[in-house]
């Protein structure tokens, strides 16, 4: 099992900037993909960004690319998510999720593990 907890989220002013980090802990695997999907309510969850644990390379929604950054700390086992210019259609909850293979999926359905969320609010 893999547990992740997200943190980070919270209350900012359009053209602000959050950083969300995502800690993993549990079992670990050889080669691992970790993403961040949101979802709002009413809505399909939708992924917004993803990084291969080994080796770094990226994968981004066109939504947010230019604005968000993903990032990993390897020693500390933690996945960020720095989010810049943010506008109000970036309000939603935001999650983590990891799969145990490399592939950077944009599907939800090919995670295998999740946070709880954190919420992210961008006032206009």
């Amino acid at each position: 099992q893999v547990q992740l907890v997200e943190s980070g989220g919270g209350l900012v002013q359009a053209g602000g900037s959050l950083r969300l980090s995502c800690a993993a802990s549990g079992r670990t695997f050889s080669s691992v993909a970790m993403g961040w999907f949101r979802q709002v309510p009413g809505k399909e969850r939708e992924f917004v960004a993803a990084i291969k644990w080994s080796g770094g390379s990226t994968s981004y929604a066109d939504s947010v690319k230019g604005r968000f950054t993903i990032s990993r700390d390897n020693a500390k086992n933690t996945m960020y998510l720095q989010m810049n210019s943010l506008k109000p259609e970036d309000t939603a909850l935001y999650y983590c999720a990891a799969r145990g293979g490399p592939v950077l999926f944009t599907s939800p359905e090919k995670y295998d593990y999740w946070g709880q969320g954190t919420q992210v609010t961008v006032s206009s």
